[in-house]
Order: C-alpha cells, then structure tokens, then sequence
C-alpha cells in the first residue's frame, strides 16, 4: 500500500474487481485492489463463454486483468480484509471508510467496492471435493461443451435436480439422475426424464470411483458402481459478504424454483447497497453470474461510483469557492 487513503478501496481481485480497478483507474481515480488470492474459479482448467478470450485459463486471465489496471495506475496487493468501517464524521461532507486487513494494516477510502464473490458448498458425499471443477460440475454453460456425448450423472439434493437432468440431456443422451436424498420426482416429471430418454437411480451416493486419477463411477450405497465420467451437483451460493456484514449489510436467501440456493447482498442494479458509498459486484450479490458477466458487473459498479465521487468532488468544490 504505497498511500494511506485512496479514492476507492476493491475488496476482491477478480474479474468484477480488476474490471472495476480498470474503468477506475481509466478515469484517473487512485485505486487500491486488496485480493486475497481465492478465486471461486482456481479448480477449473479453462474459463468459458468470455467473448475474446475463451478458453483461457482462470489465473492467466486475471494475470492479464492485473497487467491492465495496473498499466492505469491501479495498485493491487495481496491480503484479507478483515473489517471496514466508516469513517467519524463521514456522513456529512466528505465520506470515508476504514479499511483493516489480518495482518492489521489499514487504509482510507472515499468509496468502496465489495467483489469478494462466494463460496461454494458442496454436498456432503466423500471425494466430491477432490474432483470439484474437473469432472464435478454445476453448470452447463461452463462446463457442459467439455464432457458432451459422455455419460454423466445428475445428483439429487433438493427439488432442482429434474431441472438439472433435463438441462444437462441437451449435451449428453446419456443422462443419468441419482435421486440420493433429493425429493421424489413426480409424475409429470417420471414422464419428462423418461421422455428425454433420463435414467433414474435409487438410492443414496455412498461415494466416487476414480482410478488413474480420473473420475468413473458413483458408488451407492448398496455397493452398486454405476459408470459415469461426469457428475452434476446443486451447491449452495454462499456470498463471502464478511466485509459487507461489518458496515451493517446482511447477505438474504436466494430463491430459484422454491428452493434456496444460497446467500447474497443486495444491490441495487448499479452495484450500490444500503449503506451510502459502498458498492458490490460479481457474485457476493448475483450468485450465478458467470466471469464475463461479472466482469460487466464491475465495470458498472465503478463507473456508478465515478460518478458519485464527481458529485462529491463538485459539491465540495462550490462549498470552498463560497467560504
């Protein structure tokens, strides 16, 4: 940290926060990007569906993000933040906040910018973690072009998972959905798997078989391995919102087809929250946004903050001209 106060504080350097550092750092503003190196994305080999860039791998793609907003004066350091707060006195005039990191260092900031993204928690079945982002998956749009016309597993934990199967039968016509301890599917929906030619299992996942370090079955509970090369869950979204959680913010649930899929901070559609001069972008407020739209997300962010700081640059302005 070169200065003690810049015009804007980025908690989280992906792709919303070096978007942001970068629209920021165009716009002649000091910035200082705090990362604390835990992109959601690190398990996976290859970002998808960025136009310009796709298939790069997720930490060169950040490497070039961190080239860019530093070639605009942007300066990023690694750490975790620990808490922020809000300057005495800030409400009136001009604002401010504290910014504290672990290691106890702290910064000031005129505004800041929450990209801090999520975290996601994975059903509770031995070797799922191990295989995260390689062949367990949770998106189609990420992940579905790279095990197309493979077998592939769908593994029931809520009511999502008819959804699941269904969507993952458009890359695959090997389908197989594992009601483990998900709900009973109904008969409209034994009628919808059927018809699309999905195979149903019962009975829950006891674990995943791999050898040669690759992924090849689901192992019930039963003893039964049924071949896979591919497994689909439904992780819950929780938004890393301790930052925003310390200036009073309080992450809500996230609804889709009546279940909770996680956790998120509101915003409004600028990236702005609750409390005045604090934005948020990515996915710690819209919990299934994809890189490149989370890359969008901070680049609105920061230029709605731009101008909020231009607001208070020229109200302070006219204030000292009439003193």
């Amino acid at each position: 940290m070169k200065q003690q106060r810049y015009d804007v504080v980025i908690v989280g350097g992906g792709a919303a926060g070096l978007s942001g550092a970068l629209a920021l750092g165009r716009a002649r503003r000091s910035v200082l990007v705090i990362d604390a190196g835990e992109p959601r994305n690190a398990p996976a080999s290859h970002v998808h569906n960025y136009l310009g860039r796709e298939s790069t791998p997720p930490g060169e793609l950040l490497a070039i993000g961190r080239g860019e907003a530093a070639g605009y004066g942007a300066e990023i350091v690694e750490g975790r933040v620990a808490s922020a707060e809000r300057l005495p006195g800030s409400g009136e005039g001009e604002q401010g906040f504290r910014v504290v990191t672990e290691a106890g260092r702290s910064v000031e900031a005129r505004r800041l910018l929450v990209t801090t993204g999520l975290v996601d928690e994975l059903p509770p079945v031995p070797g799922l973690a191990e295989r995260w982002g390689r062949e367990v998956l949770h998106c189609p749009y990420c992940h579905g072009h790279e095990v197309s016309d493979r077998p592939i597993g769908v593994l029931a934990t809520g009511p999502l998972a008819v959804h699941q199967a269904l969507m993952w039968r458009q890359w695959s016509d090997d389908v197989t959905l594992f009601l483990h301890t998900g709900p009973e599917p109904t008969e409209e929906e034994y009628d919808q798997l059927a018809a699309r030619g999905v195979a149903v299992v019962d009975g829950e996942v006891a674990g995943l078989e791999v050898a040669d370090d690759r992924f090849t079955g689901v192992t019930l509970a039963s003893g039964r391995v049924v071949p896979r090369e591919a497994l689909v869950v439904q992780a819950r979204f929780n938004a890393r919102s301790a930052v925003l959680e310390s200036l009073g913010l309080k992450p809500v649930a996230q609804e889709m087809g009546g279940a909770v899929i996680g956790s998120y901070i509101p915003t409004d559609p600028t990236g702005a929250t609750e409390v005045p001069g604090v934005w948020a972008a990515g996915n710690v407020t819209r919990l299934t946004e994809q890189v490149i739209g989370a890359a969008a997300a901070g680049l609105m962010a920061a230029s709605a903050v731009n101008g909020d700081l231009i607001a208070e640059d020229t109200r302070l302005a006219v204030a000292a001209r009439r003193a």
